[in-house]
């Protein structure tokens, strides 16, 4: 069989937004996006600022402790953003192996004592103080490289499916191995999630795709109740009232602030969970301040960006120049909107807690950095598009 063309490949993702390939304007994919990134950004610094404002009292006797700091971040990550929506993204496949080879050296530095910094009993960050990263955000970006280039230089091979998805399932299998270690399974379904929709969307063919991901499933539930924390975060996700004090507290107090909020919120800074009764709450439990404070109305504010951001990624998957920039913007649109749909899963308690952060929004200077990197290739291809 001939290897599919990039009009096939795209027609995938055509079929499921039809309406994505209605016209407009040039540059309109590419303004869009970038007004929603840097709403979401904006409105995540107000939310930062009141979420934190009580425990960064507390802690570092400043409310404005970790604002600064995440302005900070912003600041940075805007920097990031620019540079990447300027550079060639065609150039980002000489880069893809020392990326993949500079990653994995930080995700085993991390597991060394004495270099890996342990919070809550993961290991997962390097740095002191509030200068640390994350190495687990920058193997997202860079499976994602790895992925896209594998699937526009074997474009001819597709239908091999050993000769595609092999390499691409020891890279990913190699970087979950180190994030299990860590652990964070959380990231490593996330970034499985993004390998199979880049595979599908790149014209692997359904039927390995199908074994390769029950494999995936199969062996993330085996994982999930093979060490106890895993399985107490399970138990407490189906019913969290049976440990209201331990294992299901963040849950539930969660779902009590949004709650509190109902339809219009407490009001802005108003918020009671923040006072110590949510744990992260400006961090990976930020949406349901947002919840209590802002209410119904800011919860569907929320949600209704990050659909935008859909719908707008897809558009510049659809209209991407060339192969390589529809595989980053299909990889890049997913990371972003997983994690989102993982977040807030967990927030209102139909997801289990995995410690991810809502993208743009949450506090979090490498994810903030990463996010915004990542952001600044999909603006590129969008600026490019046909």
């Amino acid at each position: 069989m001939s290897a599919p063309t990039l009009t096939e490949s795209r027609s995938r993702v055509g079929r499921l937004l039809q309406s994505a390939r209605e016209p407009l304007p040039r540059t309109a994919d590419f303004k869009i996006l970038w007004v929603l990134i840097i709403i979401l950004n904006l409105f995540g610094l107000l939310m930062i600022l009141s979420a934190s404002s009580v425990t960064a009292l507390y802690t570092y006797g400043s409310s404005w402790y970790q604002f600064r700091l995440q302005t900070v971040w912003f600041v940075l990550g805007c920097g990031a953003m620019f540079f990447m929506s300027r550079f060639p993204y065609e150039q980002l496949s000489r880069w893809m192996k020392p990326l993949l080879i500079a990653t994995a050296g930080l995700m085993t530095a991390v597991l060394i004592p004495g270099l890996g910094v342990k919070v809550n009993g993961a290991s997962r960050w390097l740095g002191w103080g509030p200068l640390r990263m994350q190495p687990s955000e920058l193997a997202k970006l860079a499976v994602i490289l790895y992925a896209a280039d594998t699937l526009t230089r074997r474009v001819g091979q597709i239908r091999d499916w050993k000769a595609v998805m092999r390499p691409i399932a020891l890279v990913l299998c190699g970087f979950a191995v180190l994030l299990l270690f860590q652990p964070n399974l959380g990231t490593t379904i996330i970034l499985a999630t993004i390998v199979l929709i880049m595979l599908f969307v790149g014209g692997v063919p359904v039927k390995p795709l199908v074994v390769f991901s029950g494999s995936l499933v199969s062996l993330a539930t085996l994982l999930a109740f093979s060490a106890s924390y895993r399985l107490r975060r399970l138990t407490a996700f189906v019913d969290p009232w049976a440990d209201p004090l331990n294992r299901g507290f963040q849950t539930i107090q969660s779902q009590v602030g949004f709650a509190n909020g109902g339809i219009l919120g407490t009001g802005l800074g108003q918020g009671r969970a923040k006072w110590g009764f949510l744990p992260e709450a400006h961090t990976d439990f930020i949406y349901a301040i947002i919840g209590e404070e802002i209410g119904l109305l800011g919860s569907v504010l929320v949600i209704g960006l990050f659909l935008a951001f859909a719908f707008y990624g897809v558009r510049t998957v659809l209209r991407a120049r060339d192969r390589f920039g529809m595989l980053l913007a299909t990889g890049i649109t997913t990371w972003i909107l997983i994690q989102a749909f993982v977040n807030l899963g967990a927030c209102v308690g139909r997801l289990p807690i995995t410690g991810v952060p809502l993208p743009f929004v949450s506090a979090g200077g490498s994810s903030l950095i990463f996010t915004m990197a990542a952001s600044g290739i999909l603006l590129n291809i969008a600026r490019q598009e046909r």
